[in-house]
């Protein structure tokens, strides 16, 4: 069955792969009859071997703001596809067609989808999630394939004063384009991408950390700060709230929190760390026990009957997460003022932990601590990364970069009242 023609709405970019990987995929874009011009991505002074229907474009890098720039430049239909990595892609059916269809009824600067994966030849379905105004995450998974619109493009490449990123152009434009119109999630399978990054998302998420990829994040960074000074939501770093430690009575100072469920093997490890603390001050642990039924339960209740400081909580509901034992805990009338976290799977690097960290809020009047640790396996040699010791959390600019990156680092420590109105979410 021949496709039907249309007047080319769509210019492609796309990474130069191997030549089997790109010439299959142009085939399908040109099969599609939207297609305008396609562009194929590639490193400025490495020859490439590309389809005769694909235009050559020379790259200082895949997500520079050069390139960038390039394609608005180049850009002459009314959306722009871009596709930036550089693996085998198939598209679903009339997937093009439904692309644009969304993107004309919503008006969307960006359109992304859900689509297909495909690893240790399965094939999975790979959903997303929406875009909201708060996901400044600079690693927000898009997929790999985003119509935008190429006015909106144009309008971001004809700004004064453009930074020039070499790795955060792409993480500039998609902050532009959330500030000036709207990013659509549609949820529907429209594609399918092959994976070859076979780790699983507990190892990725250490990836903002590697000391290889400092120089990347210091370019996010950057552009973070700069769409937060853009809406209004900089913090300036003399800019801070007084905390009053002593609004309320509490029964002691601290209160170390375990969240745990099936952990045997390393809950009590992590309980003699904690009652191995060395303070100035009273404390008491407790351990919010999520109905476990492999023996941790009879652990902890061990410790309990032993140690008055051991407070073992069993929650009465069957639909808490982590999140929600954990509110449980700071709720419990036995709650310190100040909370500190410590994972089931964890250990304190000493016995002065807990001093310092309470140590630690009465010096900086903070409302929140967060400590550095280090990886190990179970016989407590250093797995990569190492040390996690949170440069981003610089005095200067450490609160609006953590709106940013993968996570607030551990062992986190709170002021159990702020703690107490906030809440945390009841997800694990």
């Amino acid at each position: 069955m021949k496709s039907s023609s249309h007047s080319p709405r769509i210019d492609c970019f796309l990474p130069c792969g191997t030549e089997n990987q790109t010439a299959g995929l142009v085939q399908e874009l040109r099969d599609s009859g939207w297609t305008g011009r396609i562009y194929g991505l590639c490193p400025a002074g490495v020859g490439a071997i590309l389809p005769e229907t694909c235009l050559p474009l020379p790259t200082d890098g895949i997500f520079s703001t050069q390139t960038i720039l390039d394609m608005a430049r180049l850009c002459e239909a009314e959306y722009c596809l871009f596709y930036h990595k550089a693996l085998p892609l198939e598209l679903g059916f009339h997937a093009l067609d439904r692309l644009l269809r969304v993107a004309d009824d919503t008006r969307a600067d960006l359109l992304y989808a859900d689509h297909y994966a495909i690893q240790d030849g399965t094939r999975q379905p790979h959903p997303l999630i929406d875009y909201q105004k708060g996901s400044l995450r600079d690693d927000f998974d898009f997929g790999p394939l985003v119509l935008i619109r190429t006015e909106a493009l144009k309008a971001y490449a004809g700004q004064e004063n453009l930074p020039d990123y070499h790795f955060a152009g792409w993480y500039d434009l998609r902050l532009y384009l959330s500030r000036h119109g709207e990013l659509f999630h549609l949820n529907e399978l429209l594609y399918t991408k092959t994976e070859t990054d076979a780790r699983k998302s507990g190892e990725k998420n250490f990836d903002y950390v590697d000391p290889k990829n400092r120089t990347v994040q210091i370019e996010m960074e950057k552009a973070c700060t700069e769409h937060l000074k853009q809406i209004g939501a900089y913090l300036a770093p003399d800019e801070f709230d007084e905390v009053d430690f002593r609004t309320e009575d509490f029964p002691c100072e601290a209160t170390v929190v375990i969240p745990v469920r099936n952990r045997v093997r390393t809950i009590e490890d992590a309980i003699r760390s904690v009652l191995s603390q060395e303070t100035d001050f009273d404390f008491n642990l407790i351990v919010a026990d999520n109905h476990s039924t492999d023996g941790t339960t009879e652990a902890i209740a061990r410790y309990a009957t032993r140690d008055p400081r051991v407070v073992h909580l069993i929650p009465e509901r069957g639909d808490l997460g982590i999140g929600g034992c954990w509110n449980l805990a700071v709720h419990h009338p036995r709650c310190g003022r100040f909370v500190v976290q410590l994972d089931s799977d964890d250990l304190y690097s000493s016995p002065q932990t807990l001093q310092r960290i309470i140590q630690t809020f009465y010096h900086e009047k903070a409302a929140m601590v967060i400590g550095a640790y280090r990886m190990t396996d179970f016989s407590l040699q250093t797995l990569p990364p190492g040390l996690i010791d949170h440069k981003e959390w610089t005095p200067e600019n450490g609160r609006n970069n953590a709106l940013r990156i993968n996570g607030l680092g551990a062992p986190r420590a709170f002021f159990t009242p702020i703690l107490r109105k906030l809440q945390i979410p009841n997800t694990s």
